[in-house]
């Protein structure tokens, strides 16, 4: 399969969307954040539900952190290659009242994973979605983060194209909504059945626009519909696999993980699951043993 880099054209909708200004308040987390990490730091994205609903007292905020390179950000730190070998590494952060929770990828990583030549799904999902880029360290920083950025929703489209009934592939809700859809698929979600279609609904005239501008110049190789459906179940797989990894390293780097990890799928799922004093205090074997229990439950799938 073969796409073309984003055109100039989707390069500036991307920056201009990025650059929409957000609350101080999260400007300045974003300063603090990158203040933690004064060797490394390059940029600081904003996304997520706490953007898309304004709403930030009480609730959990979503950035990524994006370094130079790990040994930059960490010196020679076991984080440093946790960082390079499972990316990211995800770290809670509070500031003026406010509570939040970051992810860490150097740059090339970030560029990696907003691409076709991404290991998993998970960050070229998110940032098919809007975002907001809240910090850099310079010029060549912001440029770089969005020129990143501007591959996240081409990827989408062609790996989602590929996998659909060749009447929907031209209507760009409809690959949005697909595209989320099975990238849901491809990780623990805690979110409830609809919650794709939700994200574009949200916002039709955004995801429109940027789906028609990727349609009139994305060039693709179509392969036969069974076989991008069989790599999106070979993707998905993958994806819960690391999914897990993800869950059991994030119980080392993120100080109460077990009980964010619990709050995010009662608020999202609509279960009332209980940590036990145990887990807190081996949260490694307390993330992995609330697994089964989620999955047979349905909490998450």
């Amino acid at each position: 399969m073969k796409l073309i880099a984003s055109s100039s054209a989707l390069h500036h909708l991307v920056a201009a969307e990025l650059a929409v200004p957000v609350d101080p308040r999260v400007a300045a987390m974003a300063a603090a954040v990158a203040a933690e990490y004064p060797q490394g730091a390059r940029a600081v994205l904003f996304y997520g539900s706490c953007l898309r609903t304004a709403d930030l007292d009480g609730q959990m905020l979503d950035f990524y952190l994006i370094v130079s390179r790990y040994a930059d950000a960490y010196g020679k730190s076991w984080l440093a290659r946790a960082n390079r070998l499972l990316p990211p590494n995800v770290f809670p952060f509070e500031h003026d009242g406010l509570a939040a929770k970051y992810a860490v990828l150097s740059e090339a990583d970030f560029a990696r994973e907003c691409s076709e030549r991404a290991r998993s799904v998970s960050v070229w999902a998110r940032f098919a979605q809007p975002a907001r880029l809240v910090w850099t360290a310079d010029g060549a920083a912001r440029e770089r983060t969005v020129a990143s950025v501007a591959e996240a929703a081409p990827t989408l489209f062609a790996l989602t194209r590929p996998a659909m009934p060749a009447g929907e592939r031209d209507e760009p809700l409809a690959v949005f909504r697909e595209g989320f859809r099975l990238t849901y698929g491809a990780e623990l979600r805690a979110e409830r059945d609809g919650r794709a279609h939700s994200l574009v609904d949200g916002d039709p005239d955004r995801y429109r626009r940027f789906g028609e501008m990727i349609i009139d110049e994305q060039v693709i190789a179509l392969p036969p519909i069974d076989a991008a459906r069989r790599r999106w179940r070979r993707s998905q797989r993958k994806g819960k696999l690391l999914s897990v990894a993800r869950l059991a390293k994030a119980s080392l780097t993120f100080a109460g993980g077990v009980d964010y990890i619990a709050w995010k799928i009662n608020r999202h799922a609509g279960t009332d699951i209980r940590i036990k004093s145990w887990q807190r205090r081996w949260p490694l074997l307390g993330a992995l043993t609330l697994l089964p229990r989620l999955l047979r439950r349905g909490a998450i799938r």
